[in-house]
C-alpha cells in the first residue's frame, strides 16, 4: 500500500511539473497570441465584430448568434472542441469590465495557432469550449456597469427581464455546462487581506445556498481555483484574493452553481503601473488556459479543497496614494495625519478616453490601509496652494516650485482637463479657504525644513527636485 501511495505521489508530482512547464511557456510566448487590435479597456461592440467575423470564417470554430441586447447588438457564442466536457466562459456581463473579453480573443488566437499541438489536442479532445464575449454590449458602449434598461444583469437571474440575462440562462441550460467561468473586473482598491498587495486576481467558487454548503460541483471549482492560484503566484506573488462567498439569490453565478455547473468566478483587480490592465489580461490568459488543461487532464481532482481556504480573502484597504505622518496646521495647532487619496477616472463624452479627478478618500490614522504609492511625510508640512495670473504657461515646474497650483490664463475650449500638473481657472475664480477633509480635491504642497519639496496636484504626487518628464503627473483640471 505504501508503495502504491508513493507511486501515486510521484506521478502527481510529474504531472504538476509538466503543467508548470506549460504555464511557463504560455507566459513567455503570450505576445505571439495577444490580439493587438483591442489593447485598451474601453472597447466597444464594434471593436470586436471584425474578430467575430474572422473567427466565423475559420472552420475550426463554430460561431452562432445566440441573442441580442436591448439596443439590438448581437450576442455571439464561439465554440471549439469535440470533448464530452462542456466549458462555458462569458465575459463583460458588466459593460465596464472588459479585461477578460480581451483575454478570450487571446485564447482564441492561441487555439487557432499551430504551436502547443499536443496540449491543445488534449484540451480540445476532452473539452468543448464555448465563449460568449461581451454579454452587455450596450453597457460597453458607454462604459458603464448596467445595461440599457438600467439594471445589473448579474442581479437578473430570477426575473430574467433582460434579453442578455435570458440569453445567458438559455445557453447555460442548453449546454448543461460542466464548468462555468464567470469573468469580471473588480475595483482596483481591493487588496489581499492584511497585506499591502493589490488583489490583482480574485477567485470564487460560488456558493449555491445561504449555508455555503460544499457539494461535489463546488468542490471541483475550488480545486481548479487552487490550481489557478498556484499559477498566478509565479507572476504576481501574494496578489491573489478570495472573493466573498456570501450567497446572493438573484445573482447568475450563485444560480448557475445551483443549476448544476461548477462555477468559477474570476475578478480582475489592480496591478501597479498597469492602468489599462494589460498585464492582468495576460494573467487571465495564462490562468484560464492552465485551468482548461488541468480540467482536460483531470489532475485537479487530486487537489485538496482545504487549500482553497488558504487563499487570502479580499479586503478593500487600498488608495492610489497614501501620504503618511504629514503635519497639518489648523487654527494655529499642528496635527499629524495620514491621507488616503483616490484618482477617479472620468469618462469623456465618447467613452473612449478619460481623465482623472482626485479626491481625499479618508484621513486620520490610516495605519491599517495601504497605497499603490506610499510617501512617508514625517517632518513635512502641508502648505496651501497659491494662484497667479499669466498670459501663457511657459514652464509648469517653475510655477510649482513657487507654490503655484492655480493659474488664471487662456484655457482650451470645451476641455475639462489639461495635460499639465496645474489647475486652470477663469478670470473671476476665487480660491476658498484651504482645508483638508474627505471629499475635497487634493491640491497642495509639502514643505520640509522651510523648502517646498513636493506638490500634490489633483491627487498626484510630484517631486519638485526631479524633472516632470518621467513622473506620473496625471492631469490638471479646468474650472470655467
Amino acid at each position: 500500500m505504501k508503495q502504491l501511495l508513493s507511486l501515486l505521489t510521484i506521478l502527481l508530482a510529474v504531472c504538476v511539473h509538466a503543467q508548470d512547464e506549460l504555464t511557463s511557456q504560455l507566459y513567455k510566448t503570450y505576445d505571439t497570441y495577444k490580439e493587438t487590435s483591442i489593447g485598451k479597456r474601453r472597447i466597444k461592440h464594434a471593436d470586436i465584430q471584425p474578430l467575430i467575423q474572422k473567427t466565423a470564417a475559420n472552420p475550426k470554430f463554430k460561431v452562432q448568434k445566440v441573442g441580442e441586447s436591448i439596443q439590438g447588438r448581437d450576442l455571439n457564442l464561439i465554440s471549439i472542441g469535440s470533448g464530452d466536457i462542456n466549458i462555458f466562459l462569458w465575459s463583460q456581463m458588466h459593460g465596464d469590465e472588459p479585461t477578460a473579453t480581451q483575454a478570450i480573443f487571446d485564447i482564441i488566437n492561441f487555439l487557432d495557432a499551430p504551436e502547443f499541438k499536443t496540449e491543445k489536442e488534449e484540451i480540445l479532445s476532452k473539452l468543448k469550449l464555448h465563449f460568449l464575449p461581451m454579454l452587455n454590449p450596450d453597457g460597453a458602449e458607454v462604459y458603464t456597469r448596467r445595461n440599457a434598461l438600467g439594471i445589473d444583469i448579474n442581479r437578473d437571474a430570477l426575473r430574467l427581464q433582460s434579453p442578455e440575462g435570458r440569453t445567458l440562462k438559455r445557453i447555460r441550460d442548453s449546454l448543461d455546462a460542466d464548468f462555468g467561468f464567470n469573468l469580471h473586473d473588480q475595483s482596483t482598491y481591493y487588496n489581499a487581506e492584511r497585506t499591502e498587495k493589490p488583489a490583482t486576481i480574485s477567485y470564487l467558487a460560488t456558493a449555491y445556498n445561504y449555508e455555503k454548503d460544499i457539494n461535489e460541483l463546488r468542490a471541483n471549482a475550488m480545486k481548479v481555483i487552487v490550481y489557478m492560484d498556484k499559477i498566478i503566484q509565479n507572476y504576481a506573488p501574494g496578489q491573489v484574493g478570495r472573493y466573498s462567498d456570501d450567497f446572493e439569490p438573484r445573482a447568475f453565478g450563485d444560480n448557475i452553481a445551483k443549476w448544476g455547473t461548477s462555477l468559477i468566478l474570476i475578478e480582475s483587480g489592480g496591478y501597479t503601473n498597469d492602468p489599462e490592465k494589460q498585464e492582468i489580461r495576460k494573467l487571465n490568459y495564462v490562468s484560464i488556459l492552465s485551468a482548461l488543461y488541468t480540467i482536460a487532464k483531470g489532475t485537479y481532482k487530486d487537489i485538496p479543497i482545504e487549500d482553497y481556504e488558504k487563499i487570502p480573502r479580499n479586503d478593500r484597504k487600498l488608495f492610489d496614494l497614501k501620504i503618511e505622518n504629514v503635519t497639518y496646521e489648523l487654527l494655529g495647532n499642528d496635527y499629524t495625519l495620514d491621507l488616503g487619496i483616490f484618482n477617479h477616472e472620468i469618462d469623456l463624452e465618447d467613452h473612449e478616453q478619460f481623465y482623472y479627478r482626485g479626491s481625499v478618500g479618508d484621513q486620520g490614522d490610516l495605519s491599517t490601509f495601504y497605497g499603490y504609492k506610499t510617501f512617508d511625510a514625517k517632518g513635512y508640512k502641508i502648505v496651501p496652494p497659491k494662484m497667479v495670473k499669466v498670459d501663457r504657461i511657459n514652464n509648469a515646474m517653475d510655477l510649482l516650485k513657487n507654490g503655484v497650483a492655480y493659474v488664471k490664463t487662456e484655457m482650451p475650449e470645451k476641455s475639462r482637463f489639461v495635460h499639465l500638473p496645474l489647475m486652470l481657472v477663469h478670470e473671476e475664480f476665487e480660491m476658498k479657504d484651504f482645508s483638508i477633509r474627505p471629499g475635497i480635491n487634493p491640491t497642495f504642497f509639502l514643505k520640509k525644513d522651510g523648502i517646498l519639496t513636493h506638490a500634490v496636484i489633483n491627487g498626484f504626487l510630484i517631486d519638485l527636485s526631479q524633472p516632470l518628464d518621467g513622473q506620473n503627473t496625471g492631469n490638471g483640471l479646468i474650472f470655467r
